[in-house]
């Protein structure tokens, strides 16, 4: 039989891990040391990163094919093909769709059991969620840079933009997923059912991609779905890095661009707060 003895302090108060030297790690060798484990995930499961990478290429084959006629119309005429008009877009909405795995993930941990063994160490909860965001948003990035790869030799894009337009326009597609992963985190901490955030993600996600300047100008929109694409979030993110890809803009080029990276930077805060509020109160 073992008997189990408790230390207590000179009052018989049990000792909280502070007192007695328990300090673990800096915030942020944590938050390194959690964004290369949640990294390491990814990388070392090969069917995880074969189908996260092939996702976002079936789905610019499916539009780029689906809906290549249009090309064209005479509002697409200037980008030369339709594979110019529509990979910047789909770089948004690809990091857009790539942020829900944010929350997906999360939950899972929170269900196997991860997270209740962090708690269970002097590990700072914020520090899991900033390393969630910054290892998806590494994800995030290996996938587009894949996708304006594959879209070069296989679909002929051709970007006016030349390597700095575009590095550009990848720059503001992950600022806008960043955010946006924030958004799915606090989402996540709010249904606790991957079944839940499943079905809310897609109920957030497929108005904005279909109400937006993605797949076709804003211009060619019944009227009502103009008025919704012109104040959609989205469709300036999508304006700045269809603007910066090809050098053509379809609204004023200094404000879509610190619009949308202004909006990104709102959306995480406010999911950012919410997200850490509620993880902190989750048993």
């Amino acid at each position: 039989m073992t008997t189990t003895v408790q230390a207590t302090t000179p009052t018989g108060e049990v000792p909280r891990r502070d007192d007695l030297g328990w300090h673990g790690s800096s915030f942020a060798t944590q938050v390194w040391v959690l964004t290369q484990r949640s990294l390491n995930t990814f990388l070392r499961d090969p069917r995880m990163m074969f189908f996260s990478l092939l996702q976002p290429l079936v789905m610019l084959l499916l539009f780029s094919q689906v809906f290549g006629g249009i090309s064209q119309l005479g509002s697409l005429h200037q980008w030369g093909s339709y594979i110019n008009y529509l990979l910047p877009s789909t770089l948004v909405t690809t990091a857009m769709t790539s942020a829900m795995s944010s929350g997906v993930g999360l939950l899972t941990e929170m269900s196997n059991g991860v997270i209740a063994r962090f708690r269970s160490m002097p590990v700072s909860l914020f520090s899991v969620l900033l390393a969630r965001s910054l290892s998806d948003t590494v994800r995030m990035a290996i996938q587009l840079v894949v996708m304006l790869i594959a879209a070069a030799l296989l679909f002929g894009f051709t970007p006016a933009g030349g390597m700095l337009g575009v590095a550009a326009a990848l720059l503001v597609a992950l600022v806008v997923g960043w955010g946006l992963g924030w958004l799915f985190l606090a989402i996540a901490t709010w249904v606790k059912k991957a079944e839940t955030m499943q079905a809310v993600a897609f109920l957030t996600m497929f108005p904005l991609m279909f109400g937006s300047s993605a797949y076709m100008p804003v211009s060619t929109m019944p009227g009502w779905v103009q008025v919704i694409a012109n104040v959609n979030p989205l469709s300036y993110a999508i304006f700045a890095s269809r603007g910066l890809a090809t050098t053509i803009w379809e609204a004023n080029p200094a404000y879509t661009l610190i619009a949308s990276l202004a909006i990104s930077g709102v959306i995480a805060l406010i999911g950012g707060a919410i997200a850490t509020r509620n993880f902190r109160r989750t048993n």
